[in-house]
């Protein structure tokens, strides 16, 4: 219970030590990510049992922000950690926890999410990749679009269909299974910015365990469901959105000094993809950058950016204090995910008003070397990723107003004779 956890003030005083004694850039990333899953304060709101501290949210942010003051490289980060984590805790075995969580929290893998497809992106339920059983494994055919990280990730969340004669939420599991095999081919797929964060993946004959089945069999959709709400509470409004370290084997970066790894990353091209999004300080700088902070018009902007921003955090540290509880997220994570769409178009436009004609331009000649531009092209993708917005409506009117469900003529219909429509 709250009550028997230490003060905000014992956990900052603790979690300082511990970095004072521990933090040094001089250690390999693997090391020092392995010393924070042993020590819990990677993942504070973690179970003691399970690599964490078992704390709240605000307790748990204390921690970050200590980790943060001393410019220590923060815990690994990614879908395996914000989504895949979540759900092993919730519905995993006890063997499927001593088998992922060790590597989640020691960022030994990185793991990706294979959930739309070409023909079922908002209507999920209408997935069409199969697995059938062969016998101690499942072999998996079909296709996933959108997934990010794919190539360089060791396993994927994976809903497919499993019995396609019953309606379509309940003919559906849900496996953990590894990317890094013959049966799998990953296409990146080239977006306006230049970019190519995303995949079309093809399955032909993968495989997985049985034993990687999270979940009940056929009963994938309460996973699925669960797993999108964690989703939307880690990168609602108020996450950060520009790119960390990337965890994992494949990455490359476990073996190489952190110090090393980080002047890695900045150099990279990612460096400059992301202006960050709702930062109020960051478009005040902007601004004085290019003699407009005086402007009436602006500096109102600026300022309901930074008070839509800031309600936005705050109505989503309450659906990760649910989360933090033990409680799978509700339709409230659907309310900061739609602020953050919000909040990126207002920043994109915003930063595009300051800057003028400069919008228009990339690379290291344009302002800020291109990073608001940049910005501008990127943020279409909220909106769309983690649910498309439309959805989310749907969510908070059915789920949090009551109003009636959307009219579905195909819920009680078996998945096979659609298919034959």
């Amino acid at each position: 219970m709250v009550s028997n956890l230490p003060t905000v003030d014992q956990v900052r005083r603790e979690s300082r030590a511990w970095i004072a004694e521990n933090w040094s850039p001089d250690r390999s990333v693997r090391e020092w990510w392995a010393a924070l899953a042993e020590s819990g304060w990677g993942f504070p709101t973690w179970p003691e049992e399970w690599f964490g501290r078992g704390l709240d949210a605000d307790r748990a942010q204390a921690v970050n922000e200590e980790i943060l003051a001393v410019g220590a490289l923060g815990p690994p980060h990614g879908i395996g950690q914000t989504m895949g984590a979540p759900a092993i805790l919730q519905y995993g075995t006890e063997a499927q926890k001593r088998k992922f969580l060790p590597v989640l929290a020691s960022g030994e893998e990185a793991w990706c999410q294979f959930f739309s497809e070409p023909d079922a992106g908002s209507d999920l339920a209408s997935l069409r990749t199969r697995a059938e059983r062969d016998g101690d494994e499942w072999s998996v055919n079909g296709q996933k679009v959108w997934n990010s990280g794919t190539i360089t990730s060791e396993r994927g969340l994976l809903p497919v269909r499993t019995d396609p004669d019953v309606p379509k939420h309940r003919g559906i599991s849900f496996f953990i299974i590894e990317v890094d095999q013959p049966g799998i081919e990953a296409n990146p797929i080239k977006q306006m910015n230049g970019e190519a964060h995303f995949n079309h993946t093809f399955f032909n004959d993968a495989k997985v365990s049985g034993d990687d089945l999270l979940g009940e069999l056929n009963g994938g959709w309460q996973v699925v469901m669960a797993t999108l709400s964690f989703e939307r509470t880690a990168y609602a409004a108020g996450a950060d959105y520009r790119f960390g370290l990337p965890p994992g084997e494949r990455s490359g970066m476990l073996d190489l000094r952190v110090r090393e790894a980080l002047v890695e990353l900045r150099a990279s091209h990612q460096a400059y993809t992301s202006f960050p999004l709702g930062d109020a300080e960051a478009l005040i700088d902007l601004a004085r950058e290019h003699g407009c902070f005086d402007d009436c018009v602006i500096r109102q902007r600026i300022m309901s950016l930074y008070c839509l921003t800031e309600s936005a955090r705050l109505t989503g540290l309450r659906a990760k204090a649910n989360s933090d509880a033990g409680k799978a997220p509700g339709p409230e994570s659907s309310i900061p995910h739609l602020a953050g769409v919000a909040i990126a178009r207002a920043t994109r436009d915003l930063g595009l008003g300051i800057i003028g004609a400069g919008g228009m331009l990339l690379g290291e000649d344009a302002p800020r070397q291109g990073a608001v531009a940049m910005m501008a092209l990127t943020s279409l993708v909220h909106g769309i990723q983690g649910g498309s917005e439309q959805i989310q409506r749907n969510i908070i009117g059915e789920r949090s107003l009551g109003l009636p469900r959307e009219p579905q003529v195909d819920r009680d219909k078996p998945f096979r004779d659609l298919l034959n429509k």
